[in-house]
């Protein structure tokens, strides 16, 4: 599936829709450079649950988690990680159970360690927008792309 997110407020509406798709569970992978819009997508996500206030990186701490709705939700950011078994260190096979839902931006540098991802997000800077392409690799992946082609034809049709 694939997207192109002219600004900012499409780039967090996406990110809601993929939220509420995601159902608060499920392990995803953010993939794009710097810049390319993982937080920001990530802050729609929890936007889904009700979130309200700042989302940042945590590109220092390698994890904020969340408890939103009921619900248990990790941002991690593994640029920094010098060695995928510091995630084994910090406690994050824990974090990484199928009862919550795990946003992971950089998952390369946690290559070998991060259980397979369920759904994976790739960004990609597109003039003055984004471009999403979603690759299902699990039944739960695949579920949440058909549960956003479903609402997207939805919203065709009412138009």
């Amino acid at each position: 599936m694939q997207r192109f997110l002219p600004n900012e407020a499409a780039h967090v509406a996406f990110g809601e829709a993929l939220g509420r798709a995601l159902d608060g569970h499920g392990q995803v992978h953010l993939e794009g450079e710097l810049g390319a819009g993982k937080t920001t997508l990530t802050r729609g996500i929890l936007h889904a649950y009700g979130h309200k206030g700042a989302v940042k990186s945590p590109t220092y701490t390698l994890v904020e988690p969340y408890m939103l709705d009921g619900r248990s939700l990790y941002h991690f950011d593994l640029y920094r990680l010098g060695d995928p078994e510091e995630l084994e260190f910090m406690g994050a096979r824990d974090m990484l159970g199928e009862d919550g839902l795990s946003l992971i931006e950089w998952p390369s540098r946690g290559a070998g360690w991060l259980p397979q991802a369920d759904l994976v997000v790739h960004l990609a800077l597109e003039g003055e927008g984004r471009q999403v392409t979603l690759e299902g690799l699990s039944p739960h992946g695949q579920a949440v792309i058909a549960a956003l082609h479903a609402t997207r034809q939805d919203k065709e049709n009412d138009a």
